[in-house]
């Protein structure tokens, strides 16, 4: 049972049954409203009641009893369900909860949230207040339960089996994963698989992370409880999931725009139906989002060539059948929790209204006042702050191997002729200094780094995947400055030229997020990377360059607390160095 979702009292129950039997009036109408019927494929014209968060009607009938109801005429519009994103990381520079009131604005009404950022940052029992905070706000957040980190961590039992037993456990979380050490379990991890068990005990799903997996990988994974995926990168590898049964996200984020050619290549191998799919943006950072969510996905459907109902399908109903919670979102239907988007064609489908949990997120085009205070559900962790200091004898580098970038997120080993002792790197070079230091000072990871930039003074960033520090750099003393604005910042990103600060994106909450809006952040995201790319960053997105310097769940060297750590053998290459 969904605690969030299954919510209303017995005293509650029976009024929604008075308003049916028009002893009770509903508090909106919506009235002449046409909405889609998935399950005959028929768009029907009738009346939405609802009472407070919930529609207790559709149908032919208008009630008897209006007294004090809002009606709302909807004649020559359709009303869709709210949009489901199934695949968000709401920590990505924003907050949970300035994500969910900026998705809102666009349709978007129920996430289904990672919950990695809670596991690095704040203790059980502050993360479990904070999620009974989030069930009180007009969107609805559901939870995943991590089995892992993503990164190889000084400290091995980080996460210990009671701590995700309990998150396994949790009435908000839906599902286990996502699984990016699904190789260890193949490998014999029993500790994970018996986690694994759990969740299906539990009536839950485990969604994979399973990049270039073959059928023979899949077949395996799928024995094992995983039974969706979010990874394909072609058609053949959506088709390939289908056939073994899993349901299969198709992924358009900032590093992966995949789907306007998912969904062409799908259509020229003749799928036509597209029940067992979904759509989802995989936390993206900001900028990304400046159009919104859902909507925008759906629109790249519609435009695709892809048919209204097959495409609103993918962002509500599928999403809520795969996940066992299609009793209380995905449909316009008695019982569900009252989140609806009005829609003036299919052609576009960003919403000029938006009902959250009954509530008028948007009305006519025009944002409307929420009823709880954002800042209630607050800061999750401490603040950020360094209480040591960084000094020239920390800046040796002498490691035999540095690491390149070849994309925005794979780095790979090279062998450097650089003079690593001299105090700048010479300027025609992509090649940077690279620090990853211990948030407490314990420890640093020294290299090279190929491929980050061409002219860059100094650049600090307590944004990564395990919350520790990353300096990049031409100039040695650029590394000091930098992480100097970096702790007088209290946190976040900062980019200097020799004069001084030239871009910041503050990030006051553990050095990882923010509680700024998502339109402030925005606009402090461009400004950081327009930096960046000025002074030589080649590829597409630096903001998932900088989460996932240390993330193993990706090929095919990556730079961890261990030290310099290669993937596919598991091992330390380079360790880290105690200071």
């Amino acid at each position: 049972m969904v605690k969030s979702l299954a919510k209303w009292s017995k005293t509650e129950l029976r009024r929604q049954l008075e308003v049916v039997r028009g002893h009770r009036a509903p508090t909106k109408l919506l009235k002449n409203a046409l909405y889609f019927i998935k399950s005959r494929r028929k768009w029907v014209e009738g009346n939405i009641w609802i009472y407070h968060d919930r529609i207790v009607y559709t149908g032919e009938n208008l009630p008897t009893n209006i007294d004090g109801t809002e009606v709302v005429d909807c004649e020559q519009q359709m009303v869709v369900p709210g949009y489901i994103e199934p695949h968000a990381h709401p920590f990505q520079l924003y907050s949970p909860h300035r994500l969910a009131e900026y998705a809102a604005r666009y349709g978007t009404t129920t996430l289904i949230n990672d919950n990695l950022g809670f596991l690095l940052e704040c203790d059980k029992k502050k993360a479990f207040t904070v999620l009974e905070e989030y069930a009180k706000i007009p969107s609805t957040m559901l939870w995943w339960a991590r089995y892992d980190t993503q990164t190889a961590h000084k400290d091995e039992h980080l996460l210990s089996h009671s701590l995700i037993h309990d998150w396994i456990n949790h009435p908000d979380v839906i599902q286990g994963g996502e699984l990016t050490d699904w190789l260890s379990v193949l490998q014999g991890d029993d500790d994970t698989l018996h986690l694994m068990q759990e969740t299906k005990n539990r009536g839950k799903r485990i969604e994979g992370h399973l990049p270039g997996a073959g059928e023979n990988t899949l077949v395996q994974m799928a024995l094992l409880g995983v039974s969706a995926d979010h990874e394909s990168i072609t058609g053949d590898d959506v088709i390939r999931r289908l056939d073994l049964g899993y349901f299969v996200s198709l992924r358009h984020s900032s590093i992966r725009p995949d789907l306007p050619h998912l969904l062409s290549d799908l259509q020229r191998k003749g799928i036509q139906h597209f029940d067992d799919i979904m759509m989802t943006t995989d936390g993206s950072p900001p900028s990304f989002y400046e159009q919104g969510l859902q909507n925008q996905l759906l629109k790249i459907a519609i435009d695709t060539g892809i048919p209204f109902e097959e495409a609103i399908s993918m962002v509500t109903e599928n999403v809520a059948r795969y996940y066992g919670i299609d009793e209380y979102v995905g449909k316009v239907a008695p019982g569900r929790i009252a989140h609806l988007n009005m829609l003036q064609s299919t052609k576009d489908p960003t919403p000029h209204s938006v009902l959250a949990k009954g509530e008028w997120v948007k009305k006519n085009g025009q944002l409307q006042g929420l009823s709880y205070d954002v800042n209630s559900v607050g800061d999750f962790n401490e603040s950020f702050a360094l209480d040591w200091s960084l000094s020239e004898e920390d800046l040796h580098f002498s490691m035999p191997v540095g690491v390149e970038m070849v994309n925005d997120v794979i780095l790979k080993p090279y062998s450097t002729m650089a003079d690593v002792t001299k105090p700048c790197l010479p300027a025609e070079s992509d090649e940077c200094y690279f620090m990853f230091i211990d948030r407490n000072g314990n420890w640093t990871v020294n290299t090279i780094l190929k491929g980050f930039a061409k002219s860059l003074y100094g650049f600090a960033s307590s944004f990564s995947v395990t919350g520790d520090i990353i300096l990049i750099g031409k100039d040695k003393r650029g590394l000091l400055d930098a992480f100097e604005a970096l702790k007088n910042l209290g946190g976040g990103m900062v980019l200097l030229d020799e004069d001084g600060p030239v871009a910041e994106l503050p990030l006051h909450i553990g050095g990882m997020t923010s509680d700024e809006t998502l339109e402030t952040l925005i606009e402090q995201e461009k400004s950081i990377v327009s930096a960046l790319k000025e002074r030589g960053y080649p590829h597409d997105d630096p903001i998932y360059s900088l989460l996932f310097f240390a993330a193993t769940h990706l090929p095919y060297i990556r730079i961890t607390p261990q030290g310099i750590y290669d993937v596919k053998k598991k091992m330390v290459l380079f360790p880290s160095i105690m200071r």
